[in-house]
């Protein structure tokens, strides 16, 4: 079995392929390895990836977005399934620079569809986002709740990638799996998330920012869990059968949330870090940010009942052992 895989360099991209490469299959990642958070810790996550794998794992440098580049780069490639991780992340950034996530998000998923439609290939599972979700205030959220209301860019690309897929299943009949990821964190993960930004002000003496007063709620999902779940989804996909499936579609296209379905207080993840750590956080609390949203929580029984999905990982392991990964890591 060979899976291309793009964002390979990303946090859920790197541990995703390792899963894979860990059993046995190949995997051609593709990565433009960009600079909106320290390319060395993209490197580095490759580098771990060759040297524990060596060529079962090869790396193709190309931009999705660009059609002509990316299917000059997979040429000489063949792959049975596809995992389409790579995008432009960030709610906040999306406000800063707004055309990398059309390009990214809308472009690059569109071209990724292409590929999978040219190369018939039996799966294509691609990220999702729980922003799609905006305000929705009616916990927990289900793939059968309304998600026409974001409130971010991010948020719509991603809902718009699950529209043009709906078309691609439809059109095409391809196979495909969306994935509502909530609030992935654990070791090897991104500078910009809140558990790195406070682990990294904690242990340097530095005031944490505490948005929304403190009043917010994240279900926080593990990196091991998150993964079990893509890769149960790469091996089963959706069959076109004219049933309705997970999300509304008739086609072949299935949509999951993949949380640990336990919404946690900001306060206890923020507790959590200080036990491993040793010292208190300065908590500097501040209005919410725009585009961003108080609670999260996922209801993950249409994928539970599917494919048997099961998060193992309490926040009160996994933070503790993102802390001592970033520790070792950083070596502080």
């Amino acid at each position: 079995m060979t899976t291309l895989i793009t964002g390979a360099a990303g946090f859920i991209g790197m541990s995703t392929a390792e899963r894979l490469l860990q059993r046995g299959d190949t995997v051609i990642g593709i990565d433009i390895v960009n600079d909106y958070y320290d390319p060395r810790l993209k490197e580095d996550r490759l580098r771990r990836l060759t040297e524990t794998f060596g060529d079962a794992f090869r790396l193709v440098r190309a931009d999705f977005s660009d059609m002509a580049a990316l299917d000059a780069a997979l040429a000489a490639h063949s792959f049975d399934r596809i995992v389409h991780l790579g995008a432009q992340a960030g709610v906040r950034y999306s406000i800063e620079n707004p055309h990398a996530y059309v390009q990214s998000n809308l472009v690059g998923h569109l071209n990724m569809l292409e590929v999978a439609r040219a190369r018939k290939v039996d799966h294509f599972v691609y990220a999702s986002s729980s922003s799609v979700y905006g305000g929705n205030t009616s916990l927990p959220f289900r793939v059968e709740d309304r998600v026409d209301r974001p409130l971010s860019l991010y948020a719509a690309t991603k809902k718009a990638d699950e529209l043009m897929s709906e078309t691609y299943a439809h059109l095409y009949r391809l196979p495909q799996t969306g994935l509502r990821f909530f609030t992935v964190y654990g070791p090897w993960g991104r500078p910009d998330m809140a558990m790195w930004i406070f682990t990294k002000a904690i242990l340097a003496g530095e005031p944490i920012p505490v948005f929304n007063d403190g009043n917010m709620e994240r279900d926080f999902t593990y990196i091991d869990d998150i993964v079990s779940g893509v890769v149960s989804c790469h091996d089963h996909g959706p069959p076109d059968d004219g049933l309705e499936k997970a999300g509304g579609s008739v086609g072949p296209h299935r949509i999951y949330n993949i949380g640990n379905s336990s919404s946690e207080h900001l306060g206890r993840m923020i507790d959590l870090l200080e036990q491993e750590i040793g010292r208190p956080a300065i908590r500097n609390y501040l209005p919410m940010q725009p585009g961003d949203v108080s609670k999260t929580y996922a209801d993950i029984a249409a994928i539970q009942h599917d494919l048997g999905f099961a998060p193992t990982t309490p926040i009160s392991v996994g933070v503790p052992a993102f802390v001592r990964w970033y520790r070792e890591y950083h070596g502080v």
